[in-house]
């Protein structure tokens, strides 16, 4: 007798991640890890830090003229990274 509520395992990965809310999580280190291919070697040996809170990330850089030419690419720098991973995780960037 087979079972009535069979799912793929991915659909049970899926299931699972959500329900210990884990994937929003999951897809800030991903997007966080994609920093170096997004933004290529020049800015990634000048990144000191990163970090996300509630949809914001939170870049350090030790070049303040780094730092002011990257806020006029902000918004394409958003949909730079949410496109690496094709998924909506950040909405604003702050430099600190």
């Amino acid at each position: 007798m087979k079972a009535t509520n069979e799912q793929t395992l991915k659909e049970a990965i899926t299931e699972l991640l959500e329900a210990y809310k884990l994937k929003d999580g999951i897809n800030e280190t991903r997007l966080i890890n994609s920093w170096d291919n997004v933004v290529g070697e020049l800015i990634s040996r000048h990144t000191e830090k990163l970090f996300i809170r509630k949809k914001t990330l939170y870049i350090k850089l030790d070049s303040a003229a780094l730092k002011n030419e990257l806020m006029y690419a902000r918004n394409k720098l958003i949909k730079s990274l949410n496109k690496a991973i094709d998924v909506e995780v950040i909405e604003d960037i702050v430099f600190i």
